[in-house]
């Protein structure tokens, strides 16, 4: 079973990190499944956010008996030191632990540190030394900040969208985090559903002895795949090689993650996926992707305001009105039966 130490915080596990937005959409009883095979199965590393509804809350449902045995990681979106004291009690309680393992600034615009008019290093500083957490760690989509926040050495870990599709500055963030000692937590190793094969992506992150995948589970099935891979790991060589490099090849330029911080859009545009429909419906041809329930979220963008918001907020600095248009122009396309 591969391990992966994480940086400085000595904190050792398996491969295998365990992502609970998804478990978000399924009920308690259904999530308390996963995580307790997840658990069973040797995963140690549970990341989840007080953004993510009650993910929480059915991680303390699931696995409050064996607390001791695993790493929470958790998040705040707090803007000011008084909201992020309010956001840890509340993750505290609801999960049901007096500490938490790497607390974690949710994707900031900017990068906490002491002195700040906003408070939140400080605050984050004195929450350690009163031991309600015990690593400061951050995540971002913006490469900029993600590079401040490795440079300045306040921070145990770096959470990071990342996968083979990645940029050769996104790789190069990886390669710091290891040259600083520092954690590397890789979000988004599917690259937002755009990879369709977990065995690519599993062989990609060995390559990485220092990341820690964090698998977005809300399947079983799901997390029987990335569990058959512990005991035999899929090789980053032959046809598993090849089928990369024909991937990142194909997904060389400009395009939409999924992150969904665009999000909301005033003329009701789905962006985080109708930005990225051409590149979905040449991933997996599906019934989903073709029905009227998808077409009428499509003609949404006949509605595009071009006001900019979602441009403006895109951690990427993509182009997103355009990016609808072209999308939309493709998807009619294959609807006409033009493409694919």
């Amino acid at each position: 079973m591969d391990k992966v130490r994480l940086g400085r915080t000595e904190i050792y596990i398996n491969k295998n990190g365990f992502g609970a937005l998804p478990i978000q959409r399924v009920s308690k009883e259904e999530a308390a499944v996963i995580l307790r095979k997840a658990y069973d199965n040797g995963v140690r590393l549970f990341d989840t956010a007080r953004a993510y509804t009650d993910s929480e809350e059915k991680l303390n449902y699931a696995l409050s008996d064996v607390r001791e045995h695993i790493y929470i990681t958790t998040k705040t979106m707090a803007e000011n030191a008084d909201d992020f004291w309010k956001d840890l009690e509340t993750s505290l309680k609801t999960l049901g632990t007096g500490y938490i393992d790497v607390y974690q600034f949710h994707n900031p615009p900017f990068c906490p540190k002491p002195g700040g008019k906003d408070g939140l290093y400080d605050a984050m500083l004195e929450a350690k030394r009163q031991g309600k957490i015990r690593h400061i760690g951050i995540t971002n989509h913006r490469l900029l900040v993600a590079q401040e926040a490795i440079e300045s050495g306040l921070y145990d870990t770096l959470q990071f969208p990342f996968s083979y599709l990645s940029s050769d500055n996104e790789k190069k963030l990886a390669e710091q985090c290891k040259e600083k000692d520092m954690g590397f937590l890789a979000m988004k190793a599917l690259a937002g559903g755009l990879i369709n094969k977990s065995a690519l992506a599993y062989a990609f992150m060995n390559e990485y002895d220092h990341v820690l995948p964090i698998w977005g589970i809300q399947r079983e099935s799901e997390l029987d795949e990335f569990l058959s891979y512990q005991e035999n790991p899929p090789k980053l060589e032959g046809e598993t090689a090849a089928q990369i490099a024909k991937d990142a090849k194909a997904f060389q330029g400009e395009f939409c993650r999924g992150c969904g911080y665009c999000m909301p859009c005033p003329a009701g545009i789905e962006i985080n996926n109708c930005a990225r429909m051409s590149l979905l419906i040449r991933r997996a041809v599906s019934a989903n992707f073709l029905n009227e329930e998808t077409q009428e979220k499509m003609r949404k963008i006949e509605d595009c305001l071009e006001c900019g918001q979602c441009r403006a907020k895109c951690p990427y600095g993509l182009d997103t009105p355009e990016l609808l248009k072209k999308n939309y122009k493709d998807y009619q396309e294959v609807l006409e039966g033009k493409a694919i």
